[in-house]
């Protein structure tokens, strides 16, 4: 699985679910990307509130696509909506690195002991150790870091991977069942580490 640098694009990004599934439909139909580029662009397919949004929305969702490797694409055509969701969840841990390590080091180490509540602190020293190992990461500002923080719970709540309970400092991990052809392929195709992530496994 390829690592790209941190970043902290999160903080303008939604886990845009219907968005990917979108697109993965339209690539199914033999549509090519530079086909749902112009789409975007000329029709905003994806409902977008202003073109500005509408090519973030196409650009991130892409490349999330993108980090995936193809074949998950019959497969992802064949599942029920839990198991979609989690592979629009495995591209978006695959693109972005920094949210991927966050739910690798935190999400899964908590499955791992048992300990199913995500909490501040929890996110509080996870920033706080990759500031103090990485520059990038370091000059992030607290306004950043907490919107990241807000993003991330999203996304994992949009996944299926955190409770209801939003207004809640404190929030349930719960913990996803990995259907057997989703398992398999991440395994096959170079994406065991997000397979071991969402289990909860060493």
């Amino acid at each position: 699985m390829k690592r790209n640098k941190y970043s902290a694009g999160a903080v303008k990004f939604s886990f845009w679910f219907m968005e990917f599934r979108k697109e993965v439909q339209m690539l199914s139909s033999g549509k090519m990307f530079d086909e749902i580029k112009k789409l975007n662009e000329d029709e905003n397919i994806f409902g977008a509130s202003t073109p500005a949004r509408a090519k973030v929305i196409y650009s991130t969702v892409t490349n999330r696509i993108q980090s995936l490797d193809d074949s998950f694409i019959p497969l992802f055509m064949d599942s029920d909506v839990s198991t979609q969701k989690l592979f629009a969840l495995a591209g978006t841990l695959a693109h972005d690195t920094l949210f991927f390590d966050f739910v690798y080091e935190v999400v899964r180490e908590k499955l791992i002991i048992g300990n199913n509540t995500l909490t501040p602190a929890d996110f509080n020293i996870y920033f706080k150790n990759k500031q103090e190992q990485y520059p990038e990461i370091e000059k992030l500002t607290e306004a950043t870091i907490k919107k990241l923080i807000r993003n991330y719970k999203t996304m994992l709540f949009e996944a299926g991977l955190l409770d209801e309970n939003t207004r809640a400092s404190e929030r349930k991990i719960i913990k996803p069942i990995l259907d057997s052809v989703l398992k398999h392929w991440l395994d096959d195709y170079g994406y065991g580490p997000i397979a071991k992530a969402l289990e909860g496994i060493r």
